[in-house]
């Protein structure tokens, strides 16, 4: 992401404005916006006192920059997404980047991708043999990229491959996390450097899923995708044991699973 400090000369107001910073705000305030922001990124929807704790800064003083950042279109805030039974009381308010916000950290290239999808669909015929193309390109692309975390996910003990897939993407922008969920984990990727072409071609979405579904030996279930309007990309993964070891199940369980990416569980 380009901050307004790191700008030269007539470049700063447009920097600026990319990361929702007014070019007047004193260069602490601007410097301190840029972290909310970044932390947001890279753990995903955050409620206040969350944001506080990583950036140690008093709730007050974070909610003031959330209030200019919503103000710029950078973070608007949602109700908490609760998985499993709800306590009772109202839900926390989290802080999510926007689209603007997103595109403060360097998506510049998106409407290339979506053009070069867009050919390759027409080149196809359009139609369903255009979709098929798409697909094709996207498990093509996803299957070079998965060969570089290859080797790092199976180096890792079977009980922190997700952990170590994580990092992986995370080298490649993706900011991504693993953590314990019932009856398994989540791979939650807080970015996604093609979300806006993922939002017209879900293909990328499912060729994703599948790759990881390769990777961790397993199938997975995609729960959201940022492409498809939530704040994280979020995978799950099941205990290995959760698992029917029949080389026919597994295939028909990714195959299910991955047809999944891209939508939001009902």
């Amino acid at each position: 992401m380009k901050y307004a400090s790191e700008a030269p000369n007539e470049r700063a107001a447009e920097a600026a404005a990319r990361s929702g910073v007014p070019a007047s705000a004193p260069e602490e305030q601007r410097g301190t916006r840029n972290r909310v922001a970044r932390s947001i990124l890279d753990h995903g929807p955050s409620t206040a006192a969350e944001l506080a704790q990583r950036l140690e800064l008093t709730q007050a003083a974070v909610r003031r920059h959330l209030d200019t950042l919503v103000a710029d279109g950078v973070v608007e805030p949602r109700e908490k997404r609760v998985y499993g039974a709800r306590g009772r009381g109202r839900p926390a308010k989290v802080f999510a980047l926007t689209d603007c916000g997103r595109d403060a950290f360097d998506q510049a290239y998106d409407k290339l991708a979506v053009d070069a999808l867009h050919w390759i669909e027409q080149s196809a015929g359009g139609g369903e043999a255009g979709r098929a193309a798409v697909a094709a390109f996207a498990r093509a692309r996803l299957a070079a990229q998965a060969e570089g975390y290859r080797g790092t996910v199976e180096a890792a003990t079977p009980g922190r491959r997700t952990e170590a897939l994580a990092d992986a993407l995370s080298a490649d922008g993706y900011a991504a996390t693993a953590r314990s969920a019932p009856v398994g984990e989540q791979l939650c990727q807080h970015h996604c450097p093609v979300a806006h072409a993922a939002e017209r071609y879900p293909q990328l979405c499912e060729a994703e899923t599948e790759v990881f579904s390769q990777l961790l030996g397993t199938h997975v279930q995609r729960l959201a995708t940022i492409a498809h309007g939530d704040g994280v990309c979020t995978t799950f993964i099941p205990k290995t044991g959760e698992v029917e070891k029949t080389d026919t199940s597994t295939t028909r369980t990714t195959t299910a699973s991955a047809s999944t990416a891209g939508r939001n569980p009902e």
